[in-house]
């Protein structure tokens, strides 16, 4: 479902006399349906780098990301649009959403993009909210104005909605409490079930454990040659 060939990524110095720094190079590595491979690696060894290109946030210099039929490298702009609509989702660590919409509006709208009715998908968004321990009394508020936890269980929820083929994970258990981690664990794992490939980044290494079914460490990749 997710494969990488050779893919590399460098990045310019334009205000240290233009040294290019090679902070990816050669990595490949497959996810299969039903999957979750964990990214391991010392801080800065390129894995939120790696998470970023295979969700086409960055350009690669080399190299191919097949999400499903889509190489996202060579991809329009409109195509990388729709595999992010339909196929690829991303829970980052940080909630980014327009300022006063509800929270419900925010957790349903992945699923309302797809065509799924404002009925059904507002449904979904309150079982995830209710499973995640968000106050209903929170629910026609925006969730910009929650703490940081309440935000990132929003964003937990969002990413969730959809029944994504393809998800990558940017460390989703972190600063969450027992109840709360357990809850997302279980989100992951059915998510598994229902044979969706993942790529996670945990530095909860009992969640990496309990969900992921290899690891990749993406220092083998870093080579940090200035040239």
């Amino acid at each position: 479902m997710i494969d990488l060939r050779d893919v590399s990524k460098t990045f310019t110095l334009h205000n240290q006399g233009s040294a290019v720094i090679e902070v990816i190079t050669g990595a490949s590595f497959q996810v299969a349906a039903g999957e979750c491979v964990a990214l391991t690696g010392a801080s800065g060894a390129g894995k939120s780098t790696l998470m970023r290109m295979i969700y086409g946030n960055y350009l690669t210099q080399s190299g191919t990301i097949r999400i499903g039929d889509v190489d996202i490298v060579g991809a329009q702009p409109r195509e990388v649009i729709t595999l992010r609509r339909e196929v690829l989702g991303y829970v980052s660590q940080f909630l980014r959403v327009v300022p006063r919409v509800p929270t419900l509006e925010v957790v349903a709208e992945p699923l309302r993009a797809v065509g799924v009715s404002a009925e059904a998908a507002e449904d979904r968004a309150r079982t995830l909210l209710r499973q995640l321990n968000i106050p209903e009394r929170l629910w026609s508020l925006s969730p910009t104005t929650f703490s940081g936890g309440e935000q990132q269980r929003v964003n937990i929820a969002r990413g969730f909605a959809h029944a994504y083929p393809a998800m990558l994970l940017d460390e989703p258990t972190a600063s969450l409490d027992a109840t709360n981690r357990e809850v997302v664990l279980s989100l992951i794992e059915d998510a598994k079930a229902r044979g969706a490939a993942i790529i996670g980044i945990f530095h909860d290494e009992a969640a990496r454990t309990r969900v992921c079914d290899r690891e990749i460490d993406v220092s083998c990749f870093a080579s940090r040659v200035a040239a």
